[in-house]
């Protein structure tokens, strides 16, 4: 029998319970408001030409294959705890600050699975062009990251939870 080659995904608890939460809304809030609009565009007349009945039919398509999306994502996902989360190498529930050599400056990212990136609160994706390449280093190794604009070397200066 041949191996499963599926990609697995990689949730912090705080992400899943987000995913959770979401999954919730959708299922408890968009599901009955997508029904009402598609409940008033019946009201509207003949369903062939009715541009608001098939708007409506789309975004629940849209809702059910979301929900059906987050349901395999919780199903399927390895939920990294704190306590899994060590400070030897660098892995997904790590915050890192590293040394941009390129730019002189010290950044910090925290790893996240990839449903958990947010650029403004610099959680990155562990399978971002410098999560992937900051995974599994350790403190005083160079890491080169390949970017639009070139190679930057950042030096690991810190691994913490």
């Amino acid at each position: 029998m041949a191996e499963s080659r599926e990609k697995r995904t990689f949730l912090t608890r705080e992400g899943y319970k987000k995913l959770e939460n979401e999954l919730d809304y959708y299922i408890s809030v968009r599901r009955n408001e997508i029904a009402e609009q598609i409940a008033l565009a019946r009201g509207f007349g003949d369903l062939s030409e009715n541009a608001e009945y098939d708007e409506a039919k789309n975004e629940q398509s849209r809702i059910e294959a979301k929900i059906v999306d987050m349901e395999n994502t919780l199903r399927n996902c390895v939920v990294i705890d704190d306590e899994d989360v060590n400070t030897e190498t660098i892995g997904v529930g790590n915050t890192v600050k590293v040394l941009n050599q390129k730019l002189k400056i010290e950044q910090i990212f925290t790893i996240v699975g990839a449903n958990e990136t947010n650029p403004k609160e610099l959680k990155i994706s562990s399978e971002s062009p410098i999560g992937a390449m900051l995974l599994g280093k350790k403190v005083g190794q160079i890491v080169p990251v390949e970017t639009p604009s070139g190679v930057i070397k950042m030096k690991v200066l810190e691994i913490s939870r």
